[in-house]
């Protein structure tokens, strides 16, 4: 008897030392993913003159990664159901690599966009695979702290992408930043060794409504960036075919119950807003950096790293702000650090970099804790049944919401010097174009915190005199 329950807590032990291993594993793995998708924002300035590109041709370096990671992170959840996640992150990783050599080799602006898109299809497993670990190799008593650590991952990455990039473009080829993304298949035999066979309930994937939702986006941005009306009227269409398909397949890509309720759709569209808002402030600061203060690449990493660092860490801070002072209290300081920093944008557009440094700060840290707001606020509109299609819906709207920003502000910057000037402080004609960009972000600011304010200020109080009662 005693050996067998000393053979019983060898296994648990082995368990949990494998638990922690594979954390560890997938924390290396989430910094590079998230330094993707984020360390291109500083060449693109760089890619544009070398293919000769408008600001709307090359932000599709970006959008079209995030509109295949949108669609991707929300499939590859669905087919953790079905299938081993070691087999979905072998596939995953592969397909990330196979990328990543297609935008390392590339000679034509097409095979960017191509490698782009196969990385996204390969590094979508991995946001999947960052929810999954924590809930099925941990207890619930220590799930929080395995979900805190997966947090890391992403701050970390957030942080070094700017930097990173900025330092290897002042040494060598911006091609050379595909090849960081190789280094994740150092990970695989580890996810492979740590990972274990099980598979959830097996569920049917609508794979047509997924492809319709993807096309649709994809061809209304590009309505958008080549001025089109057929790529709009075809986008239009395919919209009409997903609405028509998430109502009569048995087990839709998007759950049309979810839209019922009405906190859950009106907390959608604030947090399309407020993301739009948030993704325009990495995707322009680097486009006047260069055109205006004609920093390099390495120059601008350096400016842009100290408020994603800040942002790193002050996240905690900010979701213990929300735990204490409620949600609304947090998205009334995000809301008016981002008005702080778009308006004086705005007005000294063009001004020594060290003032920006300062002022990315307070964007930064409006960005997050925008961000946590709405994400807490969000999550509680929902069911507990509902929780996991809700939120997954709403990660995938996060960056839908970031590719139609970085297209449409890529199409305001086609247009050169506008002959007005919305902020009356600015005289410049050379930064006019910025300036509107950034005074039209600080009105949005405005507009997504009474938004907010509106629906869920009584909302969160009354949740929280509840939960204290």
């Amino acid at each position: 008897m005693q050996k067998e329950g000393i053979r019983v807590e060898t296994g648990i032990d082995n368990e949990n030392r494998n638990a922690e291993k594979l954390l560890k594993v997938l924390v290396f793995t989430l910094i590079f993913s998230v330094m993707n998708a984020s360390m291109f924002n500083v060449v693109l300035p760089v890619i544009s003159a070398e293919f000769g590109l408008s600001p709307s041709e090359v932000s599709w370096i970006l959008t079209s990664y995030m509109i295949v990671y949108a669609i991707g992170s929300v499939t590859f959840g669905k087919l953790a159901d079905k299938y081993r996640l070691k087999d979905l992150l072998t596939f995953g990783l592969l397909f990330f690599a196979a990328g990543s050599v297609v935008g390392l080799l590339a000679t034509e602006y097409w095979m960017i966009i191509l490698g782009r898109v196969l990385q996204a299809s390969g590094a979508s497993v991995i946001p999947a695979t960052a929810m999954i670990i924590p809930v099925r190799y941990f207890a619930p008593e220590k799930r929080g702290r395995a979900l805190g650590t997966s947090a890391i991952g992403l701050a970390l990455g957030t942080a070094l992408g700017p930097i990173v990039s900025g330092v290897i473009t002042s040494f060598s080829d911006w091609r050379f930043l595909f090849f960081l993304s190789l280094l994740p298949l150092l990970t695989l035999p580890f996810f492979r060794k740590y990972l274990d066979d099980k598979r959830g309930e097996d569920s049917a994937i609508d794979y047509l409504g997924g492809s319709l939702l993807a096309g649709t986006v994809a061809l209304l941005l590009l309505a958008i960036t080549q001025s089109s009306a057929l790529f709009f009227f075809i986008g239009l269409a395919l919209l009409l075919l997903f609405a028509w398909r998430i109502r009569t397949a048995a087990v839709p890509f998007v759950q049309p119950a979810l839209f019922s309720n009405k906190s859950y759709s009106f907390g959608l569209a604030v947090a399309f807003l407020a993301t739009f808002n948030s993704f325009g402030l990495p995707f322009v600061t680097p486009q006047f950096l260069d055109k205006v203060n004609h920093l390099t690449p390495a120059l601008i990493g350096l400016v842009m790293f100290p408020g994603a660092l800040a942002s790193a860490l002050m996240g905690r801070k900010g979701g213990k702000l929300a735990d204490e002072k409620g949600n609304s209290y947090l998205m009334i300081l995000a809301a008016l650090l981002l008005f702080a920093c778009f308006v004086l944008l705005s007005t000294f557009v063009g001004v020594p970099p060290l003032v920006i440094v300062l002022l990315l700060i307070f964007g930064n840290l409006g960005q997050t804790f925008m961000q946590i707001a709405m994400s807490n606020t969000i999550s509680r509109t929902l069911p507990k049944e509902q929780t996991g299609v809700g939120m997954g819906m709403y990660s995938m709207l996060n960056f839908i919401s970031g590719a139609t920003a970085t297209s449409l502000i890529g199409k305001l910057l086609d247009f050169g010097e506008p002959g007005f000037h919305l902020n009356p402080a600015v005289h410049d004609p050379a930064v006019f174009t910025y300036s509107n960009i950034f005074f039209v972000l600080a009105l949005l600011a405005v507009v997504v915190a009474v938004l907010y304010y509106m629906q869920f200020g009584r909302e969160v109080r009354h949740t929280g005199e509840s939960s204290a009662s």
